[in-house]
């Protein structure tokens, strides 16, 4: 009994028939074939080897849940093609990866006979005597995937930005709900689906919908404000709605094979479908397993019969239209139901359609070496074998809201019925509809995507226009499925897999256990379980829910590993694009990170690529609310936070003086050891390049702090100044950013949780005063303490060695817990020092504005009688008296925030610019909006009123003083 391509049915081309190899093979398939249809099609089962132990696999999955890939000898040699989404090729040249010499006689299957020896971690138990470098060429041949072809395949790709009002990732029942709602609306839209058409499971369940489907994608197709992308993918979800899309061979541009997306939504339907999982059971690799869905995607997409023996085992309702399917398509089937009843109608189907139908039981083990050949149910106390050659499984569906969850707009909680986890909203800017979120019937599914639609338009500012919901007969899906994560085996030695890609079994998971590592993301890591080829599209809640069951813990307490992008296996040379000389670069972290993510906070970049917390939210806020709170906590009680990124450099030597009162305004030759003073740097044009602090550490050294974003282009200009103009002077410079970790502890309970820290040394106001500096230790850990602040509160800049620092950050967070200390990020920092009128080099210092425009002129040394910039600062002025000034503004409306950058204009002069927004937060302390700017001669227009564009909106101000709170700095320098 074989795998066959039906006489009729699908979406193949069956007049274009399509030549190509497979390891050696030479076979037939369609135009519309994937590698893996075209496959099953000729009856090749056997497609591959599992990555450790090399067992027999087949193809599991229809899509992107599964991991066979292939190398692509020819044409366009190419290594790692995902053989279930991969189109055929004309001519093409295939063989699996991993084997030697192929699939069906892989050599490596000698490692299964070792399989006891190789249990998850043993990576990091053996091979380490006598030395590692002995196995080391053993083990190098032995892993990764395929092998880099010698003249590899060089794609054509492209890079594009691109905007919407609405972007929908998915484009089944709910996607085409959803971007039919939008587009008919007038919003601009996007529509992307990574299938080749249109339809999720209205095309591979064969879904009877009275033509809506094809009457949804023709008016689609005739609006100018939608855009269709088939055969692509979201991969990643990004801050402030930025997606990455990949686009497969677009069809306006037959030349490419890869369209990369950068696009800015303002709003995002995710319609993403679900994934199905499956069951676990002695031996359930064997190939002829396959997951129910992946079962009906082949008969009604591809027109293939993946068997003409079937066994359908499952726990929930949708596998009855499987079972259905393959009765219709000519197979003898056999539905194995775990449930004690079935569904009424169910049980009718099936009986009309000559389906054998067995509930209460299980399948306990599957048999077979390289196709399965049958396998042992349980009815009640019996042992009964079925022969089959095919075994479609559904354990429920997990849905699909991945993409949500990159960037923390989704949280996901656990669904009682459904017993899995679904989306729940955080975020505004973005909806998830349909099976994403759990709702199964097509009917439903586009009714929810047209609600999720009028939502995202009415946060544009669109009126909706809903069309009729489609009457989509969907009757056997998931409305309740009854938990079966795992059937005990018979044998203690018998394999009972999780997930494929690396081998991982039930027995993995107990090891790691029992080895300590008991956090879920610990367990991801030791066993590898999710970190496949398919990212544990449909093994991730089975692995989370047999880790609760060996736990003692229910599945929803045990919590869920991270998303992150990408969500499908993207190709860098699509990313890429036509571009050449870039150069990348990564990602800057502060010894703390780990610590920020588990804590559940928002992370930013903070200039020089560094990465730093945003916010920290708790459950149902958004950032402004997590913000605020965070605010609230430094101003009333105390916060921390991390300091790390700030430039920091060490200068020494005797000509430290002269070369500080050169690059700065102030005066530093009076400076003692152990205090500090605050510096604004200039550039040769008279205008800020930075500020910051410098402590004098003792006699000869100094410590040179600079903002986060300047720290490379102040080195630069102060090696300049050392190499070039003065290489007489003795001065050395050290950069010490990252030798340095800082956590900052701000608020008027402060100096309450230092002391609580039990520091070696006196933190009283009089011997540490503001701008002071002492070193010491807080128990082992050394510290130097810097008494600045950046907030309008008493601070205390807590800096030691980076391999101390979360120690030092757990001492805080301990010793601050009576306290009430607050994690505190960027978001909740910029709330303060606006409140404080302190200027950032990221938004006050513009390009355009001296020390004087901003008020820092009192910190030009009087007696100095010279520094740089400071003639192109004098002729400036002299030429330009009304200069743009830093005020503050009070909106007329305290709810009313103005954007950063809005330009102000004067009186009811509509037309006259004369300054801009810098900053505009909603304060913690005056409980309504307050802004900070830049306005033409604005010291001398106190009491005025301006207005602030913002489009088609103008937003009266009152101008103020740029202090709002503790204006003669009594909190700092209590």
């Amino acid at each position: 009994m074989t795998a066959t391509r039906l006489p009729s049915g699908g979406l193949v081309n069956r007049g274009n028939p399509i030549a190509f190899r497979f390891d050696g093979m030479s076979l037939q398939g369609f135009a519309g074939d994937t590698i893996a249809s075209a496959l099953l099609a000729n009856d090749v089962l056997l497609t591959g080897r599992s990555f450790k132990l090399h067992r027999p696999r087949g193809f599991f999955g229809a899509g992107y849940d599964d991991g066979i890939m292939v190398e692509r000898i020819g044409p366009r040699a190419a290594t790692n093609q995902l053989a279930t989404v991969t189109p055929l090729e004309q001519s093409g040249d295939y063989r699996s990866v991993s084997t030697w010499p192929n699939a069906r006689t892989d050599l490596g299957a000698v490692f299964g006979v070792f399989g006891r020896l190789l249990p998850a971690g043993f990576y990091y138990k053996t091979f380490m005597l006598p030395t590692f470098h002995l196995f080391e060429p053993f083990i190098r041949r032995a892993a990764g995937l395929g092998r880099v072809p010698e003249a590899a395949w060089e794609p054509v790709s492209e890079a594009r930005f691109g905007d919407c009002d609405v972007l929908v990732a998915g484009g089944g029942a709910a996607g085409l709900a959803a971007a039919l709602t939008a587009g008919r609306s007038g919003a601009n839209v996007m529509l992307v689906d990574d299938g080749p058409s249109m339809g999720g499971r209205l095309i591979t369940d064969a879904i009877a919908d009275g033509g809506w489907h094809d009457a949804v994608l023709a008016e689609l197709a005739s609006l100018p404000n939608v855009r269709i992308m088939p055969s692509s993918t979201v991969w990643g979800y990004h801050e402030h709605n930025l997606l990455t899309v990949i686009e497969r061979r677009p069809g306006d541009a037959p030349d490419l094979d890869f369209r990369h997306w950068k696009l800015r939504a303002k709003q995002v339907v995710v319609a993403a479908g679900a994934f199905e999982r499956a069951i676990a059971f002695a031996n359930n690799d064997r190939p002829g397993i396959m997951l129910a869905s992946a079962v009906r995607s082949f008969i009604n997409r591809f027109g293939v019969l993946p068997g003409q023996r079937a066994v359908v085992f499952s726990n929930n309702d949708s596998a009855y239209g499987t079972a259905l399917d393959l009765a219709r398509a000519g197979a003898r089937v056999t539905l194995v139901d775990a449930r004690a009843k079935a569904p009424a109608e169910g049980e009718g189907a099936l009986k009309a359609a000559g389906v054998e139908l067995i509930t209460g039981s299980r399948v306990t083990e599957a048999f077979g070496t390289k196709r399965i050949e049958a396998v042992d149910i349980v009815v009640g106390s019996e042992t009964r074998r079925l022969p089959c050659d095919l075994l479609a499984l559904s354990g429920g569906w997990n849905p699909a809201f991945h993409l949500a969850s990159q960037t923390r707009q989704a949280r996901s909680v656990w669904h009682e019925e459904l017993h899995t986890f679904v989306a729940e909203h955080v975020d505004a800017d973005f909806h998830v509809a349909g099976a994403a979120r759990g709702i199964f019937a097509a009917s439903e599914a586009a009714a929810d995507g047209m609600r999720a639609a009028a939502e995202a338009l009415l946060r544009v500012g669109i009126k909706a226009h809903l069309p009729d919901t489609p009457d989509l007969p969907d009757l056997f899906v998931a409305r309740k499925v009854e938990p079966l994560w795992f059937v005990p085996p018979k044998k203690k030695s018998a394999k009972l897999f999780v997930d494929f890609s690396g081998d991982v079994t039930t027995a993995d998971l107990g090891l790691a256990l029992r080895e300590g590592y008991d956090s879920i993301e610990l367990v991801k890591r030791y066993t590898t379980a999710g970190m496949g080829v398919d990212q544990g599209k449909s093994g991730n809640v089975g692995v989370i829910a047999i880790v609760g069951a060996l736990t003692g813990q229910a599945t929803s307490q045990v919590g869920t590993t991270t998303f992150r992008p990408p969500f499908v296996p993207v190709e860098f040379g699509a990313i890429a694009g036509q571009r050449s000389n870039e150069r990348l670069y990564p990602w800057r972290h502060t010894p703390l990170t780990d610590w920020h993510i588990s804590a559940g906070a928002v992370m930013y970049e903070a200039g020089l690529r560094w990465q730093r917390p945003g916010y920290y939210p708790q459950a149902g806020e958004g950032w402004h609310e997590a913000a605020s709170r965070e605010a609230r906590a430094v101003r009333n009680g105390v916060g921390v936070y991390d300091g790390s990124p700030l430039g920091k450099f060490q200068l020494r030597g005797p000509d430290v003086p002269a070369l500080l009162n050169l690059i700065y305004l102030s005066d530093f030759s009076k400076v003692s050891p152990g205090r500090g003073k605050y510096g604004v740097m200039l550039s040769d044009d008279g205008l800020i390049m930075d500020d910051g602090v410098v402590f004098r550490l003792d006699e000869d050294r100094w410590l040179l702090h600079t903002s986060t974003g300047a720290a490379d282009r102040v080195y630069g200009h102060i090696e300049q100044i050392l190499q070039i103009h003065k290489p007489e002077w003795k001065v050395s410079m050290l950069p010490v950013t990252t030798q340095w970790a800082n956590a900052t502890l701000c608020g008027p309970k402060a100096r309450d949780v230092l002391a609580a820290l039990k520091p070696d040394f006196d933190i009283s106001g009089s011997a540490l005063p503001f701008m002071g500096l002492v070193e010491g230790k807080i128990g082992d850990i050394p510290v130097r303490v810097c008494r600045v602040s950046w907030t309008g509160e008493l601070s205390f800049e807590l800096n030691t060695p980076a391999r101390h620092a979360e120690a030092l950050w757990r001492c805080v967070m301990e010793a601050g817990a009576p306290f009430g200390i607050t994690p505190v990020g960027s978001e909740a920092n910029h709330i303060l020092r606006v409140e404080a009128g302190y200027i950032s080099t990221g938004h006050e210092v513009d390009g355009t504005s001296d020390a004087i425009d901003l008020g820092l002129g009192p910190l030009i040394g009087k007696s100095k009688p010279d520094f740089i910039g400071k003639r192109s600062m004098d002729i400036r002025r002299k030429y330009d008296p009304e200069r743009i000034e830093m005020v503050g503004f009070l909106p007329s409306s305290p709810n009313d925030l103005v954007p950063e950058g809005a330009p102000i204009t004067p009186d009811n002069d509509l037309t006259n610019q004369e300054g801009f927004v810098s900053a505009c937060v909603m304060s913690v302390v005056h409980q309504r909006a307050i802004a900070l700017g830049l306005l033409r001669n604005g010291k001398a227009r106190m009491g005025a009123v301006v207005h602030a564009r913002i489009r088609d909106k103008v937003i009266p101000m009152t101008v103020v003083p740029p202090v709002f709170h503790d204006a003669d700095r009594a909190r700092v320098k209590s």
